[in-house]
């Protein structure tokens, strides 16, 4: 039977120590050269990954007839590296933690100076949505134009979170999506607390969405994960003009 590498990397390990590893708890006690053939690594790294396993505490050696015999130490080994990993973690959460007041000192926080940021990748994207939980207080509101009808489903799963976060925050959310969208998608969105979700007037599609709230307009490029975020209180008002044009159009689900 075949083992899912993956779970081994996702507790940590990288391909290359995942396969050094489980090949030689099939193999038990071992010099280098059965493990490079079971393993399928390269010989010039068999060492450098064996060195990072014991590093992680899951493998050990002997000298027998002055030759390295290589050991996997149990699989619950991994747990006890999952756990000092973690440990670690939050120490270092905790260090630095102590000095976020000292270097948000140096954050430049004129607002009237117009910047613009773009966020690649979809945990870019995420970085800039999430800005609203950053911003915006209870009772404050944030407003979308033009949303997708159709979204790979890493975008519900995200949507959702973000929806429940916005809820523990306070604050309320006015959405606008495209004529095709599912009506079982406004309806989940709307079951949150404080979301109003329609759909717009009008057959009107564009390559991106955009996002007003404060001072601050972002413009979404979900095929492309790609956004652009620009501060500037003149954009935000024209853009929350255009969101409200459409606003008075739209009718409650």
């Amino acid at each position: 039977m075949e083992f899912d590498l993956n779970i081994l990397q996702q507790a940590g390990l990288t391909e290359g120590e995942s396969k050094v590893y489980l090949a030689l708890l099939k193999t038990g006690f071992t010099t280098t050269g059965p493990l490079i053939e079971r393993a399928k690594v390269a010989k010039s790294i068999i060492y450098q990954l064996l060195d990072k396993l014991i590093e992680k505490g899951l493998v050990s050696y002997a000298i027998k007839n002055n030759v390295k015999h290589f050991n996997a130490e149990s699989p619950s080994k991994i747990v006890e590296f999952l756990e000092r990993k973690q440990e670690e973690l939050l120490k270092k959460t905790q260090e630095i933690k102590k000095y976020l007041p000292e270097l948000e000192k140096f954050q430049n926080r004129d607002e009237e100076e117009t910047s613009i940021q773009v966020y690649e990748g979809f945990k870019g994207f995420q970085t800039c949505f999430n800005h609203t939980q950053k911003f915006l207080e209870k009772g404050e509101e944030f407003c979308v134009l033009g949303l997708y009808a159709q979204q790979e489903q890493k975008y519900h799963n995200y949507w959702m979170q973000t929806h429940l976060s916005r809820v523990k925050k306070g604050f309320k959310a006015k959405m606008l999506f495209n004529k095709d969208t599912k009506k079982e998608i406004l309806e989940n969105r709307n079951s949150y607390e404080g979301c109003d979700s329609r759909y717009m007037h009008n057959d009107l599609k564009t390559p991106a969405w955009i996002l007003t709230y404060k001072n601050i307009t972002s413009l979404f490029l979900q095929d492309e994960d790609l956004a652009i975020e620009i501060k500037n209180q003149e954009v935000a008002d024209t853009f929350k003009a255009y969101f409200d044009d459409y606003w008075k159009k739209s009718k409650k689900l």
